[in-house]
């Protein structure tokens, strides 16, 4: 198809008044008031459906789409605006003496705003509505509309949401009738953003029905939920956007107290938030950039904190707390003792409500639900001039995935804490190597270049919260160590066993699988391969 010749008019107006507007919305929320004011400045009121009755029974006067085309809507609804004397009322330039010619020769009316909202294809999906209901509320006409007054946004102001209903209002009311072309350049890249983000959703949706979890086109949309007073530091801007999977979280939360929420508020409160997530039983996660500092499973929760928290106090502090059952007060009257950011939670009682609230600068999060930790889902991560996208990490290794490769087989205890760390691991960013005993964190080495370099510094974790604690043994002694890769030597495994760890959980898989199995069995280790890592970069 051949691209029309550019054929640009005099420069473009600043002021256009509006003689004549097409209203078409699913969410009639605004939609009399707005007509009420269009009509007291003498704008004539197309409409068509639902939005011609609503306005016609406000009391407006209104012309139906199918009497102003003389052609009935047809095919139940699904060819009604289609028509030359809708778009070419919108797509008329009013500058070129041979478009003006054309709208008389064929009575075509200007028409100098579109408001459009779009059929609810995002919401009927959200419900689980059937495949033949997804399709029919594929919108047509309205995104060809909104494009068509979007391109033509010299002549033609377009509105495709109820919170800009304001700003329109407040500039016409301002200009005597008239819109800026600032404000119609403003109101076309809205629109062409809304028209984007809607077909991205048909395209997921579409690519999801085929099972194409990697299309040749990966199309993805986000909707700013707030601007950020800065990104990672002050001198970076940063926005928080949601997109449409609606997995219990932050996007999701609701704040009940606090601060506004910071880029590293929401980054670490998801990656806390998404560890408690992985255990059945109740847990508490402190995260600190992102890394956990702190992690317990039990019972009572606030025996559960107590645990945490003892694994490293110092790091905790100004730290982000998830736990993935209903905060009740006994924990909150602990987490006041100490200064914290964020606490996040899929529930929090009156009470514990009451407490946190003496503490008005912590964020608190109520999310409703927890994330399955086992669902299915993708993740993105933006590189120079691309991304990669990949599965979410739901692998999940239980006791039958255990392979035990050294002569002594890890006791009932050791093979509990094993798992616990194993998960504990998986959300700590690689090298890895996590320290548990009896539920809980010890000793946590993140981030390092090398495997031994993590383990001894969560030995050495492990070792000065004893002493700072006042007792006489590393906490690492007696532990269990899980590692999130395979030990490539046998020396990062030697150092947890100095440390005084008596078992260990690793992937397995090096070249010198039997070098290590030697050195754990020399050293009285018992040792699991789980078959599965879990880098996290």
């Amino acid at each position: 198809m051949t691209a029309p010749t550019a054929r640009r008019g005099t420069a473009a107006i600043d002021e256009i008044r509006i003689t004549r507007a097409l209203l078409s919305v699913s969410d009639k929320a605004g939609l009399v008031e707005l007509g009420r004011f269009l009509a007291g400045h003498g704008v004539a009121l197309l409409s068509t459906g639902g939005s011609a009755k609503a306005l016609a029974e406000a009391g407006l006067t209104v012309t139906e789409v199918a009497a102003h085309t003389g052609f009935p809507e047809i095919m139940d609804g699904r060819v009604k605006t289609l028509h030359p004397k809708i778009h070419g009322g919108i797509l008329a330039r009013r500058d070129l003496a041979e478009h003006r010619d054309a709208m008389a020769a064929h009575d075509i009316a200007p028409i100098d705003l579109v408001v459009i909202n779009l059929y609810p294809f995002e919401a009927t999906v959200a419900k689980g509505a059937g495949y033949e209901d997804c399709v029919e509320n594929i919108d047509i006409g309205g995104p060809a509309m909104i494009r068509a007054a979007a391109k033509n946004h010299d002549f033609v102001a377009v509105v495709t949401d109820p919170a800009d209903y304001e700003a329109l209002m407040a500039e016409m009311k301002a200009k005597g009738g008239a819109t800026s072309l600032g404000l119609r350049r403003r109101l076309a890249a809205l629109a062409y953003a809304r028209t984007a983000s809607y077909d991205a959703a048909i395209a997921r949706w579409m690519q999801g029905e085929q099972q194409d979890r990697f299309p040749r086109r990966f199309v993805l949309a986000g909707e700013r939920q707030q601007m950020l007073r800065y990104g990672e530091n002050p001198h970076q801007e940063a926005a928080f956007y949601a997109t449409a999977e609606k997995r219990p979280g932050v996007a999701t939360a609701r704040q009940l107290q606090g601060k506004e929420l910071s880029y590293n508020n929401l980054n670490d409160t998801d990656a806390a938030f998404e560890l408690v997530a992985e255990f059945d039983q109740p847990a508490i996660a402190i995260i600190k950039h992102a890394n956990p500092c702190g992690v317990a499973v039990g019972k009572d929760l606030a025996e559960i904190w107590e645990r945490a928290l003892a694994c490293d106090p110092v790091s905790a502090f100004g730290g982000i707390v998830a736990v993935n059952r209903k905060l009740d007060a006994a924990l909150a009257e602990k987490l006041t003792k100490l200064f914290l950011e964020v606490v996040i939670a899929p529930e929090i009682d009156e009470k514990a409500a009451a407490l946190l609230g003496a503490k008005g600068n912590l964020r608190l999060l109520e999310t409703g639900a927890m994330p399955d930790a086992a669902a299915a889902g993708l993740t993105l991560k933006l590189l120079s001039g691309g991304f990669l996208l990949q599965d979410r990490d739901n692998g999940r290794v239980t006791a039958g995935d255990l392979r035990t490769v050294t002569k002594r087989k890890p006791t009932a205890r050791e093979l509990e804490d094993l798992l616990f760390a194993f998960r504990v691991a998986k959300h700590v960013k690689s090298n890895a190597i996590v320290y548990a005993r009896n539920g809980a964190t010890v000793g946590i080495g993140a981030g390092q270049m090398s495997r031994v370099d993590s383990s001894r510094i969560a030995a050495w974790k492990a070792r000065e919260m004893a002493e700072a604690a006042g007792e006489k043994e590393s906490r690492a002694k007696g532990s269990v160590v899980a590692s999130d890769a395979f030990f490539p030597f046998a020396d990062g495994l030697l150092a947890a066993a100095e440390a005084g760890a008596t078992a260990v959980i690793q992937p397995g898989g090096s070249m010198r699988d039997e070098d290590v199995i030697k050195a754990a069995d020399e050293a009285g280790l018992a040792m699991v391969f789980t078959g599965m890592r879990h880098f996290r970069h």
